[in-house]
């Protein structure tokens, strides 16, 4: 091969190259310029607009999460069309090209645009709200936040869960924040010797005594079943949502201590003659 030859086509490649790059190489540096400012423009503005509907209580909270996912993404897709025309590529192609792309991937990703679907028709329904606790489908716990594709929940016991609006939608949803008040039923057993118009009235002295308990409607006490070894009486109260759980424990203690002390018996399953049988050993 001549050394001449292949010396001169370097030199005229390297000449294109140079040239292409001096037109190309601008467009670049302002392209990846773009991605980058915007990357980092639709996380602070996303962020804004968080803090903004933070301050704003006529925004419910629920509608944050998914409404600065939506600002975050529109961003990112103004920046990366921006990106291309830098380039060079024409609008119409990238449309076309946004068009193909979002056929395959809504194909790819059916389960995520599921996601999607579902977490809009959370926000429309609503059947829970941020700070609502709720059991849906096994998953129980506050709702923290609800976004475009999944959702915040913690448990009560400190156990932060990230679950798919999917899952959620799908599920019956038992909200135990939104009503109110809620109904609290305590059952006691008392012995069968025992007076139980007496036990009757000293439960229901006791939740009327009680001021978590609402007037309207008014306590009920009656005789719900009568068991092997004693007759269950059931207590039903009436109470505001957040005073559920303290009423109900206080109830269970207190109950037991008002009926012994009306001198009732709380009776417990036992075999009588147990002690008497012979020991098995001794034949």
């Amino acid at each position: 091969m001549n050394p001449q030859l292949i010396q001169a086509d370097a030199a005229s490649f390297l000449e294109g190259l140079t040239a292409w790059g001096i037109l190309v190489l601008p467009n670049l540096v302002a392209a990846a310029l773009i991605l980058m400012i915007g990357f980092w423009l639709s996380g602070w503005v996303a962020r804004q607009v968080g803090h903004l509907f933070d301050d704003l209580e006529q925004v419910d909270a629920t509608l944050r999460g998914v409404l600065t996912s939506i600002v975050r993404y529109a961003i990112l897709v103004i920046v990366f069309v921006a990106a291309l025309s830098q380039l060079g590529v024409q609008t119409t192609s990238i449309l076309a090209a946004l068009g193909a792309a979002g056929l395959a991937i809504g194909l790819a990703l059916q389960g995520t645009l599921a996601n999607v679907a579902a977490g809009v028709m959370l926000l429309w329904l609503r059947p829970f709200r941020v700070g609502d606790y709720i059991d849906a489908g096994g998953v129980s716990g506050t709702v923290k936040e609800v976004r475009l594709f999944a959702s915040e929940i913690h448990t009560w016991d400190g156990v932060y869960q990230f679950v798919p609006n999917s899952e959620l939608w799908n599920k019956r949803v038992i909200n135990y924040s939104r009503l109110p008040t809620r109904l609290v039923q305590v059952k006691y057993g008392v012995a069968y010797g025992d007076d139980i118009g007496k036990g009757k009235s000293v439960l229901l002295a006791l939740a009327k005594s009680d001021e978590r308990v609402i007037s309207d409607p008014e306590p009920q006490i009656f005789v719900s079943m009568l068991g092997d070894n004693a007759v269950e009486l059931s207590l039903r109260v009436w109470v505001v949502r957040d005073d559920y759980w303290s009423t109900l424990r206080d109830l269970n203690e207190k109950g037991k201590s008002a009926l012994e002390s009306a001198g009732l018996t709380i009776p417990f399953p036992q075999l009588d003659g147990l002690n008497a049988l012979p020991d098995p050993r001794e034949h």
